[in-house]
């Protein structure tokens, strides 16, 4: 690996203080997020850039490629909790198996950012439309999940399930209904639109992206204290899936014919694993399952991994490949 390409992503603002928020932790700095900031980070962040995608998508238009690409993001959304489920049903039980593969069959929306920032960083270019590869990718998974969820034999006491309940929490849950709903506008208003909200969406972006990291490193540090109780199999898990994921979608870029910024952000959504839409979901449809072992798992690990080792590995295949 390039090791420029390291420094580049380790000397990023935002990376730097996602590794200040871990630091503090292990400091026992009494240093803290209060609450509800990192729900409206996490809000703006997604307004951001879900609007400035829709709105580079008003410009590009919906090609042959854009709609290829974005069927191929929708199969890597079936795809992955599948086999996922069938890798980890032999070391869990099936809710536990059913929650840990819709995990990693679905998207992690500050990854995205992160890759975003990245890619800025290295005066890249990228497309708006891998705005809305991340929105398909994000609910698919929780459906499969369930599904599986329901291959375990039913208890006595289960009440029947609400599959509208589901549908809904899939696919209106805050995240992903925010993250369309900004596309949307994005790409109703268009450059006009994007002129009018620069000074929102564009200049203090970073800086939000900052706070959001720092809080993340924060939470992720407090989630690692918990991960001597997993084992390995799963802390293996939640690096290799991740690399084979990426491997594949890598694969599937440059098939599709992708730029490198665009092949990087399907790279980067392949790899990624959901620890906000997701956990949310499975909290409701299948209560059973364990959330100290799938938020941890895509939290504390998969998370981090890809924050500071995934996104200048993954860039350097393309740039290798690429050319």
């Amino acid at each position: 690996m390039n090791t420029q390409l390291i420094l580049t992503n380790l000397l990023n603002p935002p990376v730097l203080f996602f590794f200040l928020g871990m630091l503090a932790i292990w400091l026992r700095s009494d240093l803290d997020i209060p609450q509800p900031l990192p729900k409206f980070f996490s809000l703006y962040l997604l307004l951001c850039i879900g609007f400035r995608g829709g709105v580079e998508l008003h410009e590009s238009g919906l090609t042959s490629q854009v709609f290829l690409t974005l069927l191929a993001a929708l199969v890597m959304a079936m795809v992955v909790p599948i086999y996922t489920f069938f890798v980890l049903r032999r070391k869990m039980e099936t809710p536990n198996a059913a929650a840990v593969a819709a995990t990693y069959g679905s998207v992690s929306a500050v990854t995205f950012i992160a890759a975003i920032s990245f890619l800025t960083k290295l005066e890249l270019p990228y497309s708006g439309y891998m705005v809305a590869a991340l929105a398909l990718m994000e609910s698919p998974a929780i459906i499969v999940g369930v599904v599986f969820s329901r291959l375990a034999p039913p208890k006595n006491n289960d009440k029947p399930f609400d599959w509208r309940e589901l549908a809904r929490d899939a696919f209106l849950n805050g995240s992903v209904f925010l993250l369309v709903g900004s596309l949307l506008i994005g790409m109703l208003t268009g450059a006009e639109g994007g002129n009018a909200l620069k000074p929102f969406t564009q200049d203090i972006f970073k800086g939000v992206l900052c706070l959001f990291l720092l809080d993340m490193g924060l939470v992720s540090a407090r989630r690692l204290t918990g991960l001597k109780a997993l084992g390995t199999f799963p802390i293996r898990f939640a690096i290799l899936v991740p690399l084979l994921n990426a491997t594949v979608g890598i694969l599937l870029a440059g098939a599709l014919g992708l730029s490198k910024g665009d092949a990087f952000l399907f790279c980067v959504l392949c790899a990624s694993a959901s620890y906000i839409a997701v956990p949310a979901a499975m909290r409701l449809a299948i209560p059973e399952a364990n959330p100290g072992l799938y938020v941890t798992m895509a939290l504390a690990l998969t998370f981090p991994f890809n924050i500071l080792i995934g996104l200048p590995l993954y860039m350097a295949v393309i740039k290798g490949l690429w050319s």
